[in-house]
């Protein structure tokens, strides 16, 4: 019997196993030691892993920093990137805040948290997912804080006079293959390819 044949691969090569899921959110995730220390990560492995309850995952390198402060604390904050925070998104990710205080040094400014008791917000972003860990998962390279959003804040400069949210018109900031983009052109709606 013969193989099935699904189609004839053109002009591709076959590379080892690598993370090529892209793009996704460029995020800071900001946390706080239980001497009240706020620090601030940069974190491209994050997302939604459950709607219902809330639930959102970022993974961290056991070796950096911020990591000892969420597992002891059990509290971060992730807040979402803009085009006028991108240059902190990226300084905060590759500076330790062993070494500096990354606040200060990007003049950004820790806001409180209305759910957490350590994680301070970062009030430049135009959201704040206040996240309470559930369970860590040790994969390898990276441990998988899988955490429920146990709150959000969004800044008012974004709600028209009907309350309604824009969040698309925030300049939202994702990570390519280690460049940075300002989401653009939309090009379809949830839906639309079946809306008559």
């Amino acid at each position: 019997m013969e193989s099935l044949k699904w189609g004839v691969m053109m002009d591709k090569q076959e590379w080892k196993p690598g993370n090529m899921l892209y793009p996704v959110p460029a995020v800071m995730v900001s946390c706080c030691d239980e001497k009240e220390v706020p620090n601030i990560i940069t974190v491209a492995w994050t997302g939604t892993i459950c709607s219902d309850p809330v639930m959102v995952s970022i993974s961290v390198r056991p070796e950096r920093y911020s990591y000892e402060m969420i597992k002891k604390t059990g509290e971060f904050v992730i807040n979402l990137t803009t085009r006028e925070l991108t240059r902190a998104t990226d300084w905060c990710g590759v500076k330790s805040g062993r070494d500096v205080d990354k606040f200060r040094e990007m003049s950004l400014t820790p806001g409180l948290a209305q759910h957490l008791e350590y994680a301070p917000i970062i009030v430049e972003s135009p959201v704040n997912l206040e996240c309470r860990v559930r369970e860590i998962k040790e994969l390898g390279s990276h441990h998988m804080f899988i955490a429920e959003v146990v709150g959000v804040q969004v800044s008012e400069k974004y709600l028209d006079e009907n309350g309604k949210f824009w969040l698309n018109h925030t300049d939202l900031v994702a990570y390519s293959h280690g460049e940075y983009f300002v989401l653009g052109e939309k090009i379809g709606k949830f839906g639309y390819s079946v809306k008559k």
